[in-house]
């Protein structure tokens, strides 16, 4: 797109004038009409298009900003952000957090992001991944150990377990989704790691993550959905 031109912009009516803009701005990049690192339209540009005040079009400019969406150069202009940024997933679990039925969606997303990694994972596997996890579980078994074990430690070396299986696959998309369902669910998952703790579940917890190694190493894919709904038997009673 050359620099500076309009997108198929349409005229705006109604109410939530500055959402439209962001939609409309939004809905052109995933159409490709703008591009990662392109530039945006003026202000002017954009208000004789959109048929809005300029004070409509700054505050669509800066709620864009704020997602990461586009960033602004001084004396050049506003453009499409043309590297990942975290805060664009914000809004999405922002709006899971605020569901009603937020544990049982982030349960069953969670189960989908899993189930999905290790039918992955089962194309791309190599003896060094395989090595790499039975530590991460070496640290997670360390982790529960003793009879002072600290739930935040073992929930950090559970996600790290967990990350490292999704990084295997190399989808760096991927990757970043499923640090971000990590992060909000790790208050929940704390509280059923204490539970674990406090009736002396570990061995059963320990072996619910053996088992995974397990099927990986055995490259057995009719296993994943067992091994991952017993994985999850804790949390969802919790």
């Amino acid at each position: 797109m050359a620099e500076g031109s309009l997108f198929h912009a349409k005229p705006l009516h109604g109410e939530s004038v500055v959402n439209q803009v962001v939609k409309q701005i939004t809905d052109s990049i995933i159409a490709g009409e703008l591009k990662p690192g392109d530039k945006l339209p003026t202000e002017p540009e954009m208000c004789a298009s959109f048929g809005i005040g300029r004070n409509s079009v700054r505050e669509a400019i800066k709620i864009l900003e704020a997602y990461g969406v586009v960033y602004i150069k001084r004396a050049e202009g506003t453009f499409v952000n043309d590297t990942y940024n975290q805060k664009m997933l914000d809004p999405m679990l922002y709006g899971i957090l605020l569901e009603k039925t937020f544990k049982s969606d982030i349960i069953q997303m969670r189960k989908v992001f899993d189930t999905g990694i290790f039918y992955q994972i089962m194309g791309v596997l190599k003896e060094e991944h395989l090595e790499g996890l039975r530590e991460e579980f070496e640290k997670l078994k360390e982790a529960v150990g003793g009879e002072a074990a600290d739930p935040k430690k073992v929930i950090q070396a559970d996600n790290a377990f967990h990350m490292y299986l999704a990084r295997i696959t190399e989808n760096r998309l991927l990757c970043n989704m499923y640090e971000y369902v990590d992060r909000i669910t790790t208050p929940s998952r704390t509280k059923t790691v204490e539970r674990v703790l406090e009736q002396r579940q570990v061995e059963k917890f320990l072996q619910l993550h053996e088992e995974m190694i397990s099927l990986l190493e055995e490259r057995d894919y009719q296993s994943i959905e067992r091994v991952l709904r017993e994985h999850y038997q804790f949390w969802e009673i919790d």
